[in-house]
């Protein structure tokens, strides 16, 4: 049997209802957010997401996010936190900074 729409966008905006913070990794964050950037003046810090409301079993970012990276990280891959609780991730567009800077993420599409 289909899921419906109408069920795809629920479930969506369940799921991004709970995800209050967007991390950056220098590796694959496996299951539990592992490679996580960190360090830096100003520091790295988990930034906050804004998503907009599911649509045709999907939403995306409503805002971009800008994160504060160190000298020599390398930003390959996202997380998605509750809290503590990480809840999944998956690859960006990759770069290494050869000075202290940002990275910009302006799309994190999620569907169902």
């Amino acid at each position: 049997m289909a899921e419906s729409t109408a069920s795809k966008n629920e479930r969506i905006n369940d799921y991004i209802a709970d995800i209050n913070a967007v991390s950056l990794h220098s590796a694959d964050p496996g299951s539990t957010g592992a490679s996580e950037v960190s360090g830096g003046s100003p520091a790295y810090a988990r930034k906050t997401p804004t998503f907009s409301a599911a649509s045709g079993g999907a939403t995306n970012l409503s805002a971009s996010l800008v994160f504060d990276v160190p000298s020599g990280a390398t930003v390959a891959y996202y997380g998605l936190w509750k809290g503590a609780t990480f809840f999944s991730g998956g690859a960006v567009t990759s770069a290494t900074l050869s000075g202290q800077g940002t990275y910009t993420l302006t799309s994190l599409p999620i569907s169902a």
